[in-house]
């Protein structure tokens, strides 16, 4: 519906939307830290951009909180991530990990039955054409601009810019493979805590893609939060609070130095990440912790 609007207005309502939508989910995660949640930077970024980030990043988080309460909402969230699947690509692991089958049936239906209702609404050649765009998605890429990939968020990215194609390519394999190695492993390491084992997948899930930009963030507000939770409830740990400072301001800071630079250190800033949420692990779980 959008699409018959003129575009600045059609801009200002997408944004609105996109951002209630996921300050609501935000709030709902983090009660207690709802001034964080509303002042993200991440979601400033998304919201410049006009892009699908604060809708996938409501999806995400939406998904992490409700998980241990509501699953098939969890997985209803995650399969509506089909519109840019390669931020679920941790998610079959993820819930097959920790034996969550009834969000995973969700998730798979939900995916399907998107597809379904967009074949019926629009066609089959519009379904076909939409083979089209790998072309120029690849063309993008293979162009290696240097003000493309550093709007970019991945070691790929980063790496093809610096050294080339073959260790851009490893450095991608690495990065996915640390990723399915924390969705795999998580429920081992958080003894079957929900909250901490999406706070390491969302977190994980910034490294598991060759593809991302930094409006694609949003969804880092799980992590980051959850780890400002476990100071509280806990206690911070040396440098934790600075880090937390760094990270929280991380996807909106570290685009903006990025071409100044000509670095992008986020991919560096999500693996940190990664490190803190990872490093929580293999302690006797809050009685207040939720999940």
């Amino acid at each position: 519906p959008l699409g018959v609007l003129p575009l600045p207005i059609a801009w200002v309502a997408w944004v609105a939307l996109t951002w209630g939508l996921w300050c609501w989910v935000g709030i709902r995660a983090f009660p207690r830290l709802w001034p964080l949640v509303l002042a993200y930077p991440g979601a400033l970024i998304a919201a410049g951009h006009a892009q699908t980030g604060l809708l996938t990043g409501a999806l995400l988080v939406l998904a992490a909180h409700e998980l241990s309460r509501r699953p098939r909402i969890a997985g209803v969230a995650i399969g509506a991530l089909v519109i840019k699947p390669h931020l679920a690509v941790l998610a079959p692991f993820w819930l097959a990990a920790g034996g969550r089958w009834r969000a995973f049936a969700a998730a798979g239906l939900t995916a399907a039955g998107l597809l379904a209702a967009a074949w019926l609404t629009f066609g089959t050649a519009t379904m076909l054409a939409y083979t089209d765009s790998w072309a120029a998605s690849r063309q993008l890429v293979e162009r290696l601009d240097p003000a493309f990939m550093l709007r970019m968020s991945t070691a790929f990215a980063q790496l093809r810019l610096l050294m080339g194609d073959g260790i851009a390519l490893a450095g991608a394999g690495l990065s996915a493979a640390l990723a399915l190695a924390v969705a795999l492993t998580g429920w081992r390491r958080f003894s079957g805590d929900t909250s901490a084992v999406a706070a390491a997948v969302l977190a994980a899930t910034a490294l598991a893609s060759p593809y991302l930009f930094s409006y694609d963030l949003p969804f880092l507000l799980f992590p980051t939060l959850w780890l400002v939770e476990q100071g509280r409830r806990h206690g911070f740990r040396p440098f934790e609070k600075l880090a937390l400072v760094g990270l929280y301001f991380a996807p909106f800071a570290l685009r903006a130095a990025a071409l100044p630079l000509g670095l992008n250190l986020m991919p560096l800033a999500s693996a940190v990440l990664v490190w803190l949420v990872w490093s929580r692990g293999g302690r006797e779980p809050d009685a207040r912790s939720e999940g």
